[in-house]
């Protein structure tokens, strides 16, 4: 066999050539992921825009009207700021290098970073039914939002995000966009006509410390020493390990699937079924501590004018997760507790006369079923059908636990993790300022957040070097089982923790003490909730001062014999209360600080709170509770006030 050569010289020629495309390939500009089609940059203030390319590479960025050029440092990175623009668009930017870029569509407004878990996260589709009108009739192209992926990194701060786009507020996109932030935008924007932008950063079920950066604990030794620790991969990957093995549970076959016929299929004769109700937890009804999966049955009859157009099922909200069937079909499911079930059935699927609707359900920890108190029926055309009421039920598997050998680590909860992934890669993007919307997974620490807030919004504000930005959150709203006694409560004093951080310039908090729901950690009135947000955003952050920010705040008691007289800010245009009743949910104590219900008056600006039992009175409480039953005191301009105790120096 023969080879062909080659000769020295055109190797070299070769090599030369495919370095050459390798170096020119390596100087190709590129932007964050931020950066893009699109955007909305903030105005009336110098603009950063960056990215990267080769070392020494020359880089050139026009945009309205002027040019900015600039040459990557040693570490690839360039940077030019833009000068101040007045709110308006939209321009085309031009980046030039070894390649071009030409980013359209971009508009000049105001950005406002929105971070928190859960309830910041909630995006319009999971609230369709309240909001289907507000939905259906969405057309604003200058309110954009910028998801940010969900992403960890326990090593340090991540240089860019790995996706994400612009979208703007239509009736198809805005099903995505965070509630919260949907309704804020649209207040800010109705009120102004400035366009604006949304930066999403939320991930659920996760604490504040996941959102701070290694340098905004440096009051906090105990967790700059998780940092560190959790800056070894070796350790971390350590404690995982173990953690999945100790915890792996042996694996069970599901009855209700591995049988000669599965237990949705129409043609299955069920034995030894039992009787449930829907809604309501199985534990509360007889079945004892089971963690696995338990079948639903049940044979509905359905008149021939609601099979002939398509029809909705809701299932109010499972613990945790199922899947519906219809007639041997299935039709629906979802895979963790905290969405509305509401599942569409075509033309077709029902059928006159005895339909066969089957609900698998797993629960994997605490109690399994149907929560309460939410809506459950079959809607088609005019026509509704109840579905609650008595099911059959079958167990269909348990989980048998192991015992455990150690926690492991979930990135999402640790120190800094949220931060470097998702909020250091864009800290060179200038805002008007935040939104915050965040807790719930901290509320059994209530004093270590009333420091943890502050430091955060210290930190957010350095890394942006925006010392003054305008930081605005959201009370936790009322939530879990109503108590009428006085009664110490977690989420109370952590509601009293998030109050404590007005003491920080440039502050302000929506009370959201009316708008939860007893059985739902994610309450389906986002609406009211970003429409305070924007009440606060007109005072702190658009001048605007004649708007009041908040509902009454506590500031001072005094008592005058039997009575104790209370002196609030943010009255607004008066003291009220939202159902013509006298203010209720208060309550009082002497020096032993048993504290009985109170009763009140409003007198101009102050409440006057009195109990003709307690002839000394010291110590008053105000909707102290997780869920208080009334807490009816609002100013003239219809915000609540927001829960405290005067008694909150007290051991």
């Amino acid at each position: 066999m023969q080879h062909s050569r080659i000769p020295m010289k055109g190797i070299t020629l070769a090599i030369c050539i495919v370095l050459s495309f390798i170096s020119s390939a390596n100087a190709q500009v590129k932007l964050p992921r931020l950066v893009r089609d699109s955007m909305i940059l903030q105005r009336d203030t110098k603009v950063k825009i960056w990215g990267w390319a080769a070392n020494g590479e020359k880089v050139t960025v026009s945009f309205a009207g002027k040019k900015y050029k600039t040459t990557t440092g040693a570490d690839g990175k360039w940077t030019v700021v833009l000068a101040p623009l007045k709110a308006g668009g939209p321009y085309i930017m031009n980046i030039e290098a070894s390649n071009r870029i030409a980013l359209n569509e971009i508009l000049i407004g105001d950005v406002w970073f929105c971070s928190g878990q859960s309830n910041m996260v909630h995006q319009m589709k999971l609230h369709n039914v309240l909001y289907e009108k507000d939905i259906a009739k969405a057309n604003y192209p200058q309110i954009r939002h910028f998801w940010i992926p969900n992403n960890t990194h326990l090593e340090g701060p991540q240089a860019d995000i790995p996706d994400g786009y612009w979208k703007w507020a239509n009736s198809n996109d805005v099903n995505e966009f965070s509630a919260v932030a949907y309704f804020f935008a649209k207040t800010i924007y109705d009120k102004y006509h400035v366009p604006i932008g949304l930066i999403n950063a939320s991930v659920g079920g996760t604490p504040i410390e996941a959102w701070t950066s290694e340098e905004g604990f440096k009051e906090f030794p105990a967790i700059l020493s998780t940092v560190q620790k959790n800056k070894d991969t070796a350790y971390v990957n350590g404690l995982n390990r173990r953690a999945f093995m100790g915890t792996r549970a042996p694996t069970q076959d599901d009855k209700g699937l591995s049988g000669a016929k599965p237990w949705y299929d129409p043609t299955y004769n069920p034995k030894g079924w039992r009787t449930i109700n829907i809604p309501g937890y199985w534990e509360d009804q007889g079945i004892k501590d089971l963690d696995g999966t338990v079948w639903y049955r049940r044979e509905i009859d359905i008149p021939a004018s609601m099979t002939t157009v398509a029809a909705k099922v809701f299932l109010g909200r499972i613990a945790d997760a199922d899947v519906l069937y219809v007639n041997g079909k299935q039709v629906g499911n979802t895979t963790y507790t905290y969405p509305q079930r509401r599942y569409s059935l075509p033309i077709g699927t029902l059928k006159p006369g005895k339909n066969l609707f089957v609900i698998r359900v797993t629960n994997n920890a605490g109690k399994g079923g149907f929560v309460p108190d939410k809506p459950y029926q079959l809607i088609a055309g005019s026509d509704t059908i109840d579905l609650k009421g008595y099911w059959d039920y079958k167990v269909g598997q348990v989980n048998v636990p192991r015992r455990s050998f150690g926690g492991g680590i979930a990135a999402q909860n640790q120190p800094t993790a949220l931060y470097n992934a998702m909020v250091a890669p864009i800290v060179n993007y200038a805002v008007r300022g935040f939104l915050w919307y965040q807790g719930e997974t901290n509320t059994g620490r209530a004093e270590e957040y009333a420091r943890l807030q502050p430091a955060m919004i210290a930190d957010w504000r350095s890394k942006w070097q925006q010392p003054n930005a305008p930081f605005l959150y959201v009370q936790l709203p009322n939530f879990m089982e109503m108590n009428y006694l006085p009664t110490e409560s977690q989420w109370a004093a952590f509601r009293e923790a998030q109050l404590k951080s007005l003491s920080v310039p440039n502050t302000a908090m929506a009370v959201a003490i009316d708008l939860g729901e007893w059985n739902d950690i994610h309450p389906d009135r986002k609406k009211e909730v970003g429409e305070r947000l924007a009440m606060a955003a007109m005072n702190i952050a658009y001048g605007e001062k004649d708007v009041v920010p908040t509902g009454p705040l506590y500031q001072s008691s005094k008592t005058e014999g039997n009575k104790v007289k209370l002196t609030f800010s943010n009255v607004g245009s008066g003291l009220i209360t939202n159902n013509d009743e006298e203010p209720g949910e208060f309550a009082i104590a002497g020096a032993d600080k048993k504290f009985v219900w109170a009763k009140a008056r409003i007198e101009g600006d102050k409440v006057i709170v009195w109990n003709d039992e307690v002839s000394n009175p010291i110590y008053v409480r105000y909707a102290w509770a997780d869920n208080p039953v009334n807490p009816n005191l609002y100013n003239k301009e219809g915000l609540p006030a927001s829960p405290f105790r005067t008694d909150a120096a007290s051991p």
